[in-house]
């Protein structure tokens, strides 16, 4: 049947966009440039998880394909669809009760970091402002903190999701627990519609930020140099190192941002670390002790996330984790590939980001996030002008393929849920390693008829 909005319109508190709404470009389009082509037939706005289950009825009736969002950045475009977005957004409350937070799923990073820091608390997450709560927590969720504190998953302490079939559910470590273990580390979008959180804070630290770059010939010591110090340094140490060409031709930039829960003198002493074991000093670098907000201004400011926040164009990426380093002359060759790819109107990054810390004290099979036994995660970012010929976006991502072909072989096969890649062959193992039976097994108690799909899904 045809698919009957006027009922919907009335039976949703937060309201309803259809195509030809004076405001239906400006609330169907996502964060992500890529997708911002894909037009849905509604999108849903929900204010409450009741919304979501008069929605989720709408859509079984009348067999209206759907996709959730939150911030909307997947990088898969998992947000975006032609039918109907249930959007979370208009959930996006925040308070605090002692050391424990309760978020709404439509909250952004920036908000929250703003609310929290009212009562002298946070938590562990990452930097860009606009980035929702909801994916990246049900993914994961890494950050500056995240070596010393966990994943952003991992300080969560309940979660109240909306079912296929209509049932808003509050699930924790005593009630519904196969759910809240499924939804930390592989909750996007798989199991239902999350519609608040429950977090555990910490006390907001100061932290020395830092930001150090080089000249890019010296590019292949540092990665080098660096795959022995950060994922081996201190739960303290943040370091992300990483190599850029931008898109309008200035010369390749290599530079490494992070933060340290120290001091200047602590930051400084670090980095001195990596400067000794790469032989080369740096052209510039900046230490700056702050409170831990405008610390995550200033890392926002830098860019330290760029496949989270909004790319000038369309992103596509790849990336894996890596238990052992990368040789020396496959780091070389990865830095000459980056420096010639292709030309003007693409920009083009490799990131390497820590692991180890926090993040592996918690055994691989206590969450669905099984990625506990890892050293660093290196991610390969493409940019692309909307507008550029086929032929060229195909010689670009030729480039992407080849950056990430070149050291899979001393990768683990793991890659980080919130960096989905659709090329992915056997992504069930990648994603989700030994808890991929389990998590089956829970699909289908929880969603027995499969309403939660999309490229990949459980």
């Amino acid at each position: 049947m045809p698919a009957d909005w006027e009922t919907l319109q009335s039976a949703i508190d937060g309201g309803v966009v259809l195509a030809g709404s004076p405001d239906y470009d400006s609330v169907r389009k996502p964060a992500m440039v890529r997708f911002e082509r894909v037009k849905p037939e509604a999108v849903v706005l929900c204010r409450t998880p009741e919304d979501v289950s008069a929605a989720i009825a709408f859509a079984r009736e009348f067999g209206v394909q759907t996709a959730i969002r939150g911030g909307g950045h997947s990088v898969a475009g998992r947000s975006s669809t032609e039918g109907m977005v249930i959007d979370v957004t208009p959930m996006s409350s925040v308070s605090v009760d002692g050391e424990v937070a309760i978020v709404g799923a439509g909250a952004r990073l920036g908000e929250l970091y703003d609310a929290l820091q009212e009562h002298g608390r946070t938590i562990a997450a990452g930097c860009g402002p606009s980035v929702g709560i909801a994916g990246l927590t049900l993914g994961g969720g890494l950050g500056i903190l995240g070596r010393t504190y966990g994943l952003t998953c991992d300080n969560l302490i309940e979660a109240q999701v909306v079912l296929a079939d209509g049932r808003v559910v509050d699930c924790d470590e005593q009630r519904d627990e196969d759910l809240f273990w499924a939804l930390r580390g592989a909750g996007g979008g798989n199991f239902g519609v999350v519609t608040s959180f429950v977090f555990q804070t910490l006390a907001a630290p100061h932290v020395t930020v830092f930001h150090v770059t080089w000249p890019f010939a010296r590019a292949a010591a540092l990665a080098d140099a660096w795959q022995a110090w950060a994922p081996s340094g201190p739960d303290q140490l943040d370091a992300t190192l990483r190599m850029s060409v931008s898109s309008d031709g200035e010369a390749p930039v290599i530079d490494v941002v992070g933060a340290v829960l120290g001091s200047e003198t602590d930051g400084a002493e670090l980095v001195d670390d990596l400067i000794a074991r790469a032989g080369t000093d740096p052209a510039s670098s900046s230490y700056r002790h702050l409170p831990y907000r405008d610390a995550k201004r200033y890392l926002a400011e830098l860019g330290t996330e760029d496949a989270d926040e909004e790319p000038n164009g369309d992103l596509f990426t790849k990336s894996e984790f890596f238990r052992r380093p990368i040789p020396r002359e496959m780091v070389t060759a990865l830095v000459e590939i980056l420096a010639e790819g292709p030309g003007l109107g693409r920009s083009r990054q490799v990131h390497f980001t820590p692991w180890g810390g926090a993040y592996n004290r918690v055994p691989q099979d206590a969450t669905a996030f099984a990625h506990r036994d890892e050293l660093f995660l290196v991610q390969h970012l493409l940019v692309i002008d909307p507008d550029a010929a086929v032929t060229d976006t195909d010689d670009a991502r030729d480039w992407l393929r080849r950056s990430w072909a070149l050291v899979h072989p001393w990768g683990s096969g793991r890659v980080y849920p919130n960096f989905p890649d659709p090329e992915l062959e056997d992504w069930a193992k990648a994603y989700y390693g030994p808890n991929y039976d389990r998590l089956v097994r829970v699909k289908a108690t929880y969603d027995p008829s499969g309403f939660f799909r999309f490229h990949q899904s459980l």
